[in-house]
């Protein structure tokens, strides 16, 4: 679904990504992880088409996005939920979700729409409640939802996923992740891009390790969360038990997400 390959991108003078290349298949959940800084969101950026590449290529379902805008890119099945959320705070938490298919509404009947809608509302029923309310009175966890169901109401064949988990609280992140987990029979192609290593691993099936703009380390999701090394360097915890006793939180949160996927 989606092939990355000699990627090199940044911001005027400054080169952030150098060669990176990875792919997503279809229906895949490939975890991109790393520290705060590796390049997770310049990559997202210009998967997307927000930032040109200076060398290499990027393309979705075999069809190369040189030169294509950002919103041909949204056109052709690709939704890119960014960090921090971005809703628009003014707007009700439906006026968002229509947003969400601003570019393909003129394609749909208004029962497509509406199953659209109703799609949202059955993953995440807590939106379908304050609907007719301001989107910016939300908590973090409901905007976060509200931010990934704009995402789907697009339909994509592709989501990109920044930091989705990034100021919530413990038991909110599980919940996101158990949705995005459950994403999987949709047949969407997701590359979750989290500092929050982990928790990702543990829904992904396969995952990419970035460092300072490369990709360093790849492989399934098991084997990377397995990884002592991996532990070490992006978890801030060594292999020992004493380590790992000194970061509960995480290791419940990951024997808990563990058991809901089947890690």
């Amino acid at each position: 679904m989606l092939e990355v390959s000699g990627l090199s991108a940044g911001y005027g003078a400054a080169l952030v990504l150098h060669g990176v290349g990875l792919t997503v298949g279809t229906g895949e959940i490939v975890a991109l992880v790393g520290a705060n800084g590796a390049g997770k969101t310049t990559l997202l950026k210009t998967i997307s088409g927000l930032l040109t590449p200076r060398a290499g290529s990027v393309a979705i379902a075999g069809t190369p996005l040189a030169g294509r805008s950002a919103v041909a890119r949204v056109k052709m099945g690709l939704a890119h939920v960014p960090e921090g959320r971005q809703i628009f705070g003014e707007l009700t938490v439906e006026e968002n979700l229509e947003i969400g298919a601003y570019t393909v509404r003129s394609g749909l009947s208004d029962e497509e729409y509406a199953a659209r809608i109703f799609d949202v509302y059955h993953l995440f029923p807590i939106l379908e409640e304050k609907k007719d309310l301001p989107a910016g009175g939300l908590s973090g966890g409901q905007q976060q939802m509200l931010a990934i169901g704009r995402g789907l109401m697009l339909k994509p064949q592709l989501l990109l996923l920044d930091e989705p988990s990034l100021g919530l609280s413990p038991l909110l992140v599980t919940e996101i992740f158990r949705i995005l987990s459950s994403l999987r029979e949709t047949g969407v192609s997701i590359l979750l891009s989290e500092q929050n290593a982990r928790l990702s691993l543990a829904i992904a099936d396969r995952g990419y390790v970035i460092e300072t703009g490369k990709i360093v380390r790849e492989g399934s999701g098991a084997e990377l969360l397995a990884s002592s090394e991996i532990m070490e360097r992006y978890l801030g915890v060594g292999t020992s038990s004493i380590d790992l006793a000194g970061d509960p939180v995480k290791d419940e949160l990951a024997r808990k997400l563990r058991g809901v996927v089947g890690v």
